[in-house]
């Protein structure tokens, strides 16, 4: 996403690879300070040329799904890591201030305690190397170029409109059809959970105020094990908790993320506003009553448990 402050002009750039969805914006579609570019991120001379016409980036574009970059890796590295470099190169020659968002995952698991920003990085998987190798660039390019780019590591995120391959958005959508709920080894993996507005609000405050170079954890301490996930969603869905089967886990799965976001909280008096069992009832309301959405997304391939066993 490319932004234009003095008059809230934004455009925005998105491949429309899997994960994307045009319905998400069809809000905003009509809204004159609005833009919609297709391509890709990795395309030099298409980002070269916007960045003539924005003062700021929000470099969301990524290929997400861990699953998926088992088996592919290399759609992965190619917009993860190709893509993040071109878009500092353009920004280094046109100067422009860039929010690179990244990920918890980059950190590896922690079993005890939790990551601050100064720790080291042991990815597991293609999708989290990936995002670790755009992180070492964007510090690299900040040193180097001088390069006002500031750095936001984000926890799981859940909400509306998130695709259907997303844990939570699987649950309610394979509840609701009344299939299994397929969780990895025995569910027991733990992951810290952040409502998207949430996130979107520290977005917001440290494109505006981060301080270039620095990195800043973003967190909700709503740390949970999978299988205590499903079974609150299917507990608001009024589903039965046996519709839960175990299957075999995925490789390479970090048993814990956790973040410190004292910095974040403190520097800019941020803290997450939603209480977790709400916003997941919200969630599931959302899903629940947007059938129109999710359904043309939820094909097999989205919803495999396994899907890096797909060919």
């Amino acid at each position: 996403m490319l932004t234009k402050h003095n008059d809230i002009q934004i455009i925005n750039l998105d491949k429309l690879s899997i994960g994307s969805n045009p319905a998400n914006l069809k809000d905003v579609e009509a809204d004159n300070r609005y833009k919609f570019v297709k391509a890709d991120i990795a395309d030099k001379k298409i980002i070269e040329n916007l960045l003539t016409k924005v003062d700021s980036v929000v470099n969301i574009a990524a290929e997400t799904h861990v699953d998926r970059s088992i088996a592919e890796p290399w759609a992965f590295i190619h917009s993860n890591t190709i893509g993040a470099v071109a878009l500092f190169e353009a920004a280094k020659k046109h100067e422009k201030r860039v929010l690179h968002i990244s990920t918890d995952e980059i950190y590896g698991d922690i079993l005890e305690g939790s990551f601050k920003e100064d720790d080291r990085l042991k990815p597991s998987s293609p999708y989290s190397a990936s995002k670790a190798s755009a992180d070492l660039f964007a510090q690299a390019y900040h040193r180097t170029y001088n390069l006002d780019i500031v750095i936001a590591r984000c926890t799981n995120n859940y909400g509306p409109y998130q695709y259907p391959e997303k844990l939570i958005p699987k649950t309610i959508i394979r509840a609701s059809l009344n299939l299994p709920i397929p969780i990895y080894g025995k569910g027991t993996n733990i992951r810290d959970w952040i409502y998207v507005l949430d996130f979107c609000e520290a977005q917001d405050i440290l494109l505006k105020k981060g301080k270039p170079g620095e990195i800043y954890n973003i967190s909700a301490n709503n740390e949970l094990q999978n299988i205590d996930v499903v079974r609150a969603v299917l507990k608001i869905m009024n589903k039965p908790e046996n519709l839960i089967t175990f299957v075999e886990d995925r490789p390479g799965h970090d048993i814990r993320y956790s973040l410190n976001s004292s910095k974040t909280r403190t520097e800019y008096n941020w803290k997450p506003k939603q209480d977790f069992e709400e916003a997941l009832r919200q969630t599931v309301d959302w899903y629940t009553n947007n059938e129109w959405w999710w359904k043309p997304l939820a094909t097999e391939k989205s919803l495999h448990p396994t899907p890096w066993k797909v060919k």
